[in-house]
């Protein structure tokens, strides 16, 4: 399983390997990320979006095509979760930073800071090192946390609304943990209407990581036979979402 692996990944595997031998149950292996996607469409009532996954581990524009869930765009560095963690802990708001950021930008006013797209995927490092540099030559933090904000959010949207052309989609559903931020919701939501697609926002309760999101794909892949002897069953830290064949999906 890996010893660099979070506590919580290497109990979990192993709870879920004692009780599929103690009950002498299937074990079936779940996909992260897809779990976030469907938990997303089962809370909502999504049918076929394109849905923007941000949180601290992940930054990915995914939407289904021809059997999986193909990537459009994603982070070439950090996640934007991490960035607004890191820029909010290295000023010294404390942590997580997403809340606190989002708090503080209600009171902020507009600074620029580097807007990096690069094609479908975007760069978020560098725009916290500007932010950081800011602060530190004396800007006011509440006007940094609302153009942190503003320009992640932006570039964000940017790619996901392409997406949405390219795909020819009609939803958008935002999920991960960053989904809770109600300004991202807001200019998100503008953004469809003036596309006319409709928008959807994961449950707050169901943003973060939580059990039920694996139990419920797992329900979906064990309903297709999709199972993995325990001899076979491991952490893989890299399986990417466009790796999964979705069988429940026609």
């Amino acid at each position: 399983m890996g010893p660099g692996l979070p506590p919580c990944l290497r109990v979990g595997a192993a709870v879920g390997r004692f009780l599929s031998l103690k009950y002498n149950k299937p074990l079936v292996a779940v996909n992260h990320p897809v779990a976030h996607v469907e938990i997303g469409k089962l809370t909502t009532k999504a049918k076929d979006p394109v849905s923007l996954y941000v949180s601290g581990g992940n930054t990915q524009v995914i939407s289904f095509v021809e059997g999986k869930y193909r990537v459009f765009g994603e982070t070439l560095d950090i996640p934007i979760g991490n960035a607004l963690d890191s820029f909010a802990r290295e000023a010294g708001l404390g942590n997580p930073g997403g809340p606190i950021v989002e708090k503080m930008a209600k009171n902020g006013k507009w600074v620029q800071l580097p807007y990096v797209v690069k094609g479908m995927d975007l760069s978020f490092s560098g725009i916290v090192t500007e932010a950081l540099r800011k602060f530190k030559n004396g800007a006011k933090v509440e006007d940094l946390c609302y153009s942190l904000q503003e320009t992640c959010f932006s570039m964000l949207i940017e790619v996901t609304e392409r997406a949405l052309a390219h795909t020819d989609k009609e939803e958008v559903l935002l999920i991960g943990g960053v989904a809770a931020n109600k300004r991202f919701s807001e200019m998100l939501e503008t953004m469809c209407k003036e596309r006319n697609a409709r928008f959807f926002v994961v449950p707050q309760e169901y943003s973060g990581d939580q059990g039920a999101q694996i139990a419920w794909v797992g329900i979906l892949e064990y309903q297709y036979g999709k199972t993995i002897s325990i001899e076979k069953s491991t952490i893989n830290s890299k399986w990417r979402i466009d790796e999964v064949p979705i069988s429940w999906i026609k």
